[in-house]
């Protein structure tokens, strides 16, 4: 029974993705958009160093999660580099999801940690959703949930930098229930 979820969480992972659509997983030109579009976004679009933008993500679950997204590294508007995510964790967690994330960096110093493959989120990081959802997070600096009413009810989420980065996801698709630890690595590749 084992290994058939393993079996069956690798299948998720890898297919999920390209359920997408492979035209979509390429277009960074779509995804930007779809994230400077929303209110929350725009300024950190506006004053951030740079930022690393994954179009799609492919996330699934059977007690043990995986999620994998490839990405580029952007600074001053110019590519530098592309990035891999690489994600996983245990609990209580079932199904599977497609999402795009962006990850902005405040200055150089967030920008240089995460290009040098020192930066890993942890059960603590925490990303805004910028569509209509809910997430809780806890960890050893206590416990918070959030809520996002999405871009069309005018009602914003608040975001701000933690250690130098922000983070927003943008689901695109997917049935997901988790109640999970876990954590993403990231391998930068320049150009």
């Amino acid at each position: 029974m084992r290994h058939s979820g393993v079996l069956l969480l690798t299948i998720l992972v890898v297919l999920l993705p390209l359920t997408v659509g492979a035209q979509e997983i390429k277009d960074y030109s779509k995804a930007k958009n779809a994230f400077r579009s929303a209110p929350e976004v725009r300024w950190f679009f506006d004053n951030a160093y740079g930022y690393a933008l994954f179009p799609v993500v492919g996330k699934a679950a059977l007690i043990f999660g995986g999620a994998y997204g490839e990405g580029q590294v952007y600074r001053n508007g110019q590519v530098t580099g592309t990035v891999n995510l690489i994600h996983g964790s245990i609990g209580f967690q079932w199904g599977g999801q497609a999402f795009s994330e962006i990850i902005f960096f405040q200055n150089q110093w967030a920008y240089e940690k995460f290009t040098r493959g020192q930066f890993e989120f942890d059960a603590k990081a925490s990303a805004v959703a910028i569509t209509a959802g809910a997430s809780v997070q806890t960890s050893t600096t206590g416990t918070s949930a959030s809520a996002s009413a999405g871009p069309q009810t005018g009602v914003q989420s608040q975001a701000y930098y933690t250690n130098g980065m922000a983070t927003f996801v943008k689901v695109k698709g997917g049935l997901m229930a988790e109640l999970s630890v876990g954590g993403q690595k990231f391998n930068f590749r320049g150009l």
